[in-house]
């Protein structure tokens, strides 16, 4: 493995940023060094790369329409060529996932209630919209007035595509064929929870959801047959003594299953849970500060020996070294400049 990792940053552009920015982790110095603009474009909030390290999709706002672009990537130096985009009136997605094969590119959109499903062409550039599923229904919370869509992605054997509503707690199971969406089973967590991302365990079988209102992490049984959840757990992932507003965001699992992060935006923090190998269920281990405001997202490093959070208000990364037997985060460099920073992606190693 090289001595540098290349890695993105999806932003919001309300203020001073220029769209996606790159920049590299030294893994002999243990930090993070060159944030550079990569693409100008606006509001690429969120952003995902293709398993192969060829091409990145971001989300993306154009006048008056929002939408995906593509882009291809230079391996060896992680330069950006933008190849296309596709959009479509109203406000852009907030959350955008690309299929192990490269064919098919799924969003979420917070403000129309949609997700969309792209079918893209053999040089990685978008190709058509395969399919629209638009939603209906509200919950308990004020903010849930109306379905806010926050998630697509795959399940790991990719027969489905799994779809987050944040209005009206909805957890939808959609079976994915050529980019088309058959909606097949939903699963309804606790009114008023507001449901956000998932990662699903390696084993296949069970799936952990970050909830944004209540803070919670809910832990899943998944059956890969017909696409179907059933909760086994809900665990708290801010302390009791954390009256303040947090809204829950980032999740994401390490490869050996073994260890379950989520970020915390309020109280600021990165909770780090330890997976019952027997029984999949969590047992909290430590909160960490993130060093910065509004965590929005962070990632681990293809090595998941280090952890990046991404501070959206204060547009700054923190670099953690993660103990690998514990889960434990230690600080390694904080106050990286990373302008209204949302979320970080690596390339494969």
């Amino acid at each position: 493995m090289g001595k540098n990792l290349i890695g993105y940053i999806g932003s919001y552009t309300k203020k001073t940023s220029e769209g996606v920015y790159q920049f590299t982790l030294d893994l002999e110095k243990e930090m993070i060094t060159d944030v550079t603009p990569a693409a100008k474009l606006d509001n690429p909030t969120y952003l995902t790369t293709t398993k192969d390290n060829k091409f990145l999709y971001a989300v993306s706002k154009e006048g008056e329409e929002g939408g995906v672009t593509a882009f291809s990537i230079n391996e060896k130096t992680g330069e950006l060529t933008k190849l296309n985009s596709l959009a479509s009136a109203g406000s852009p997605p907030c959350h955008v996932s690309v299929s192990n094969d490269n064919a098919n590119v799924v969003t979420a959109n917070y403000h129309t209630k949609k997700v969309e499903s792209y079918l893209t062409a053999a040089d990685g550039s978008l190709q058509s919209l395969a399919d629209v599923a638009e939603h209906e229904g509200s919950g308990p919370h004020d903010r849930q007035e109306k379905p806010h869509m926050h998630f697509a992605g795959f399940t790991p054997d990719e027969k489905y595509v799994i779809a987050i509503d944040l209005g009206s707690d909805n957890v939808i199971t959609y079976a994915v064929d050529k980019g088309k969406l058959t909606k097949v089973q939903t699963f309804e967590p606790k009114p008023g929870s507001g449901p956000r991302h998932i990662v699903f365990h390696p084993d296949g079988k069970h799936a952990y959801i970050m909830t944004e209102l209540t803070s919670e992490v809910i832990v899943l049984e998944y059956d890969a047959k017909d696409g179907h959840f059933t909760e086994m757990q809900a665990i708290k992932a801010i302390p009791s003594t954390h009256t303040d507003v947090n809204d829950g965001s980032g999740i994401h699992i390490t490869k050996d299953g073994k260890f379950v992060y989520v970020a915390n935006r309020g109280h600021n923090s990165i909770a780090v849970f330890a997976i019952d190998q027997a029984t999949k269920e969590l047992a909290f281990v430590e909160w960490t500060s993130t060093e910065g405001d509004w965590p929005r997202d962070f990632v681990l490093d293809p090595t998941e020996k280090f952890l990046v959070a991404a501070n959206q208000n204060s547009g700054t990364l923190t670099l953690f070294r993660r103990d690998e037997q514990t889960g434990k985060l230690d600080l390694l460099q904080k106050d990286v400049k990373a302008p209204e920073a949302v979320c970080v992606k690596f390339l494969q190693a």
